[in-house]
């Protein structure tokens, strides 16, 4: 009998597994996938639906042993099966679900601490609801970003490259034909001409710059100067510094959020969430905070020494140390900030792409117009 059961879970699991992802084709199913370059490992959305499964396994009754052989057999790939039966193996030999997690060493110190609180606790299934939760926003967050920049991106580059083209090859074909009649040129097309001089002259160069300018600054993606001055840019773009700050505080909230409602020491909170948050700003505020309240002083008055938190949250986490509801209120917090970045990416992707669509075509109407100036000219001289 409880074979039956088990083979039925297991049944329904995969049902759940393949609705999902026919849920997520369509024509634009490349937008709903993680973007990943040079490489990948277990990325966040293996480990929303790594969570998500032992939720629901651990909810039917199921034991964590069976769970992981139920989860390994429907796996793809065969790095992922190796993965689930390294921690199997480990579990069988004695080890805890968050020590058998930590020694893979591709789950994160934030991941392991979590589990092992909810294990001590007797909320494992909470826990794992919340981690399962966690990455789904995460996801999601970096989902909206792509469907609100990819159009505008692909209209860029294909509008660069007719430039471009236009530049390199039309440009020169009429200052040839404006050379045979040796007149005086329009200030105007003389300087098309010149740029597109420039193009025809320095064109490679300018292409191996930019490759060796990504390359560099992709190889330097993690150190300290880079993400430094890239968030202190990111922080100055009039459009996007405000969705980039709350989609972090939305991070920072939900982590919290996790964290204290697994009864997690605040200090200890904080050094997690220093380490999951992955945006400078916040990352160096709470170094400073978690010394602030090892001396004494409160969340909120740590919080209200760093622009990057607004007055709005600081005095709502003001209130809710006053009444101890801290997990609760970073939830809203959370779903506040959530559901601000969902409004403010539709509004972004709906002004960008007829913004940039107007200003790239004037650019090409500007390089026709100074191509056919001359032509007008000669034909009123003419006549």
């Amino acid at each position: 009998m409880a074979k039956l059961d088990l083979n039925k879970i297991a049944q329904s699991k995969k049902n759940i597994v393949s609705t999902s992802k026919t849920s997520e084709k369509g024509s634009f199913d490349f937008l709903n996938r993680d973007i990943k370059m040079f490489g990948s490992g277990f990325s966040d959305k293996k480990k929303e639906r790594f969570y998500s499964e032992l939720t629901i396994l651990f909810a039917a009754g199921v034991d964590i042993r069976s769970a992981l052989e139920l989860i390994e057999e429907e796996q793809t790939k065969e790095k992922d099966k190796q993965l689930f039966a390294q921690i199997k193996e480990l579990i069988i030999s004695g080890s805890s679900l968050s020590k058998a997690i930590e020694q893979t060493g591709l789950f994160t110190t934030y991941e392991y601490y979590s589990i092992q609180i909810g294990e001590e606790s007797g909320r494992l299934t909470e826990v794992l609801t919340e981690l399962s939760g966690f990455f789904s926003k995460k996801i999601q967050q970096k989902r909206q970003i792509t469907s609100a920049l990819s159009y505008p991106a692909v209209v860029f580059f294909a509008s660069f490259g007719a430039i471009f083209f236009m530049m390199k090859f039309v440009v020169p074909m009429f200052a040839d034909v404006f050379k045979r009649f040796k007149g005086e040129l329009p200030y105007f097309t003389r300087v098309i001409i010149h740029i597109s001089d420039l193009f025809s002259n320095y064109s490679l160069y300018m292409l191996l710059g930019m490759a060796t300018l990504f390359i560099f600054l992709y190889s330097n993606r993690k150190s300290i100067w880079f993400r430094k001055y890239g968030a202190a840019l990111i922080l100055r773009t009039p459009i996007m510094k405000e969705m980039i700050r709350k989609i972090y505080l939305a991070r920072f909230c939900q982590s919290m959020n996790l964290l204290i409602s697994a009864k997690t020491p605040l200090v200890t909170a904080i050094d997690l969430v220093k380490k999951m948050v992955g945006f400078y700003p916040i990352e160096v505020s709470l170094e400073t905070i978690q010394e602030d309240i090892m001396k004494g002083q409160s969340l909120h008055q740590s919080l209200a020494k760093f622009k990057i938190y607004n007055k709005r949250m600081i005095s709502l986490i003001k209130v809710a140390e006053e009444v101890n509801q801290l997990d609760t209120m970073f939830s809203k917090l959370a779903k506040q900030y959530s559901d601000e970045v969902d409004y403010q990416t539709s509004i972004l992707g709906s002004l960008i792409e007829p913004v940039m669509i107007i200003f790239l075509g004037l650019l090409v109407a500007i390089i026709l117009v100074a191509m056919y100036l001359p032509l007008f000219q000669m034909s009123s001289t003419v006549g």
